[in-house]
């Protein structure tokens, strides 16, 4: 038995459902001499000392919790973030150092580090206070502005992610992807709801909670929200989650069944999936009007619609041509193009930051697995990015287009995994019960 994309299968059966008349259920010092050249080839890292962070005498148990929250999670960030080699307290323990700065520096410089990042943590009425600054090692002189921070217990991480972020731009002139979180479905609670977690797979939390079917998670631009399919109403509906205050509201409730969700870059409009007829095809709606518009107009199946970052395209799913491949279509839906051609089916299209390549799940002519593909939208170049055991699906971008999450059952069964946008480093974000669909927030503001 073939097998097609777990999105495209839902449109296809969902084809037979309706035909058949059934109901579906459900402050800046000095710049740098430390220089990184950061390109589409080979990034070199800097070498980056990390000694244990000096802790203030006296602190809580829980100021001493935060403090090593602190510590571990900005090792772990700078780590994880490709601009540095960081060598943490353990590599540095071989050296016999004597707390003069004169004598100490040479010392860490004969590991090869170039920068040192020394920091302090203290206690003041009940918050954590982290005060940190980053050294040239040849010179003495700042890297980076020194920064202070005060939060309560609980923002430790925040606070770790917020300086984690600084320093790499300091470094690399792009923004840090530590303060971004990623949207899931996930089945691990009995039903498949929406959760959220960090950039880094901590923190994972539920938004959904309809006890029902909710997937396909969608970022608003704005990062203040999401919307997402759900079948809380009995078919396939889009509601809207506020994540400040977890309030949720239906964007399209009306009886028909409305898939994949994809908002405008502007936020104002939405297109989606929308079956009627026993067949799909594209919509789009103004957010607050009730007004549809029909993009697409075909007898094959048309599906998971993703807008362009420009707002002039819109890439999407369809069989036309008897297999699943990308389309590309403008905002009105007319100059249709087709994008892929290799393989058997390819499907779940997801636009890099810079609107000239779509990451996307790919089946090769042999097989029944599939894997995570780039496609250059000019040229129509493709890279495959993933191998190995297990099939890949569900692409979404990180908001500076250098790491890729999606779905993968390498591990046996579906789970997030994160991998670099060049193809290398894969990195699996969650392991309770069966996960979906992430998606990518843009920058946090």
């Amino acid at each position: 038995m073939t097998s097609v994309p777990r999105l495209f299968l839902c449109f296809l059966l969902l084809v037979l459902i309706t035909a058949g008349g059934a109901s579906a259920q459900p402050t800046v010092d000095e710049p740098p001499d430390v220089e990184i050249e950061l390109n589409a080839g080979a990034r070199s890292r800097i070498r980056l000392a990390l000694p244990a962070m000096t802790r203030s005498a006296g602190m809580t148990p829980a100021g001493e919790a935060a403090a090593k929250e602190l510590e571990q999670t900005i090792l772990d960030d700078l780590s994880y973030s490709g601009i540095f080699d960081v060598q943490d307290q353990q590599i540095l323990s071989v050296l016999e150092l004597t707390g003069d700065r004169a004598e100490d520096f040479p010392m860490y410089r004969s590991l090869g580090n170039q920068v040192i990042l020394t920091a302090e943590i203290a206690e003041a009425a009940g918050k954590v206070v982290l005060e940190a600054r980053v050294l040239d090692l040849a010179n003495f002189r700042s890297a980076c502005q020194g920064k202070r921070f005060r939060g309560t217990y609980s923002q430790a991480r925040k606070i770790a992610h917020t300086y984690s972020d600084e320093v790499v731009t300091c470094f690399s002139g792009r923004r840090g992807l530590a303060l971004t979180s990623i949207v899931f479905s996930s089945n691990r609670d009995g039903n498949k709801e929406i959760l959220i977690m960090d950039y880094d797979g901590r923190d994972q939390r539920p938004l959904s909670g309809h006890k029902s079917i909710s997937l396909a998670p969608a970022w608003s631009p704005a990062g203040d929200g999401l919307a997402y399919v759900s079948y809380f109403s009995g078919r396939p509906s889009i509601y809207w989650v506020e994540l400040s205050t977890g309030e949720k509201t239906a964007l399209i409730e009306d009886g028909q069944h409305n898939f994949s969700p994809s908002f405008s870059p502007d936020g104002r409009n939405l297109v989606f999936t929308r079956s009627t007829a026993g067949n799909a095809e594209i919509f789009s709606l103004r957010r607050g009007e009730n007004e549809l518009k029909q993009l697409t107009t075909n007898r094959r199946i048309d599906a998971n619609p993703a807008w362009s970052p420009n707002g002039r395209e819109i890439a999407f799913t369809s069989d036309r041509s008897g297999a699943p491949h990308l389309y590309v279509m403008d905002i009105d839906g007319g100059n249709v193009r087709r994008l892929s051609r290799e393989g058997t089916n390819n499907d779940g299209a997801a636009w890099h930051p810079d609107g000239n390549r779509l990451a996307y799940a790919h089946r090769h002519e042999r097989g029944n697995r599939f894997d995570i593909a780039v496609i250059d939208v000019v040229t129509l170049e493709n890279k495959i990015l993933t191998a190995g055991p297990g099939s890949h699906e569900a692409p979404s971008f990180s908001p500076d287009g250098q790491r890729i999450v999606f779905e993968s059952t390498r591990a046996g069964n579906s789970q997030i995994w994160v991998i670099d946008a060049g193809g290398g480093n894969q990195r699996r974000l969650t392991s309770e019960g069966e996960n979906f669909a992430p998606a990518w927030s843009g920058f946090a503001e």
